[in-house]
């Protein structure tokens, strides 16, 4: 997905062309998502104004603290408009559970540098465990895709990002908000099951297909989890193809 930004890279005075924008951008090969302004920044209702007459295929509400928020986006451009809120603050994970609930809820994001400058903490590793954890499980709970972690800074640093997105990879996140073409490839490298991988899944799929009963697969018993695993790669595999 390529996402518009109408929130912090666009200036006060530069909203108004932002939103006359909406209505001419180009066609793409991927869906547009806009992030709008947060519910209290004073430019919210605007950008649902531009919104109604040229809507997106999803929305990030930036700085998301209440369920009841999304009600209004829902309300506004429909109940199949999926949002993406981003979690950017104390108040916004203590209500995380809630917001996972909602139906128009695709998944959620992490800003992670918002969110430690709103809890006085340095945006390290080990300063969000908690928050990062609580995304994930919260974001499981309501049955909603697995949520995205927060931008790396460092745009031409490969490596940085590839160490990031793995990072986020194992504690359950399943993608990672980019700002610069550079970073797709090595994020890209890290959410997409190795070929390895991909293979034993088929081998999975095949061996459940052609059994009516238990199955093994390299002396190892393929149950209920493992078939789901295999699927999960598969998926995986074949939609960052």
């Amino acid at each position: 997905a390529v996402i518009m930004d109408l929130e912090d890279a666009v200036s006060d005075a530069d909203k108004p062309a932002a939103h006359a924008a909406l209505g001419d951008r180009p066609d793409l090969p991927v869906p547009l998502v806009v992030r709008c302004n947060g519910f209290d920044s004073g430019w919210f209702a605007k950008d649902m104004e531009a919104l109604v007459k040229n809507p997106p295929q999803m929305i990030m509400l930036p700085k998301a603290e209440s369920a009841d928020h999304l009600d209004v986006i829902a309300k506004t451009l429909g109940a199949d408009m999926p949002i993406v809120p981003i979690i950017e603050s104390a108040i916004g994970l203590a209500a995380v559970e809630a917001m996972m609930q909602h139906p128009s809820v695709l998944q959620c994001a992490f800003g992670h540098l918002d969110f430690s400058l709103d809890i006085g903490a340095e945006p390290h590793w080990e300063s969000l465990y908690y928050a990062r954890g609580k995304i994930v499980v919260a974001s499981r709970l309501g049955q909603k895709a697995a949520p995205l972690d927060g931008v790396a800074v460092r745009f031409d640093d490969a490596e940085i990002v590839e160490n990031e997105a793995r990072r986020a990879r194992d504690m359950g996140f399943g993608g990672k908000l980019l700002i610069h073409p550079k970073q797709i490839a090595p994020a890209k490298s890290v959410f997409r099951p190795s070929q390895d991988d991909y293979e034993w899944a088929q081998r999975v799929m095949a061996a459940v297909a052609t059994s009516a009963s238990a199955v093994q697969l390299d002396g190892a018993m393929v149950d209920v989890p493992v078939i789901k695993r295999a699927e999960a790669i598969i998926r995986d595999f074949e939609a960052l193809a």
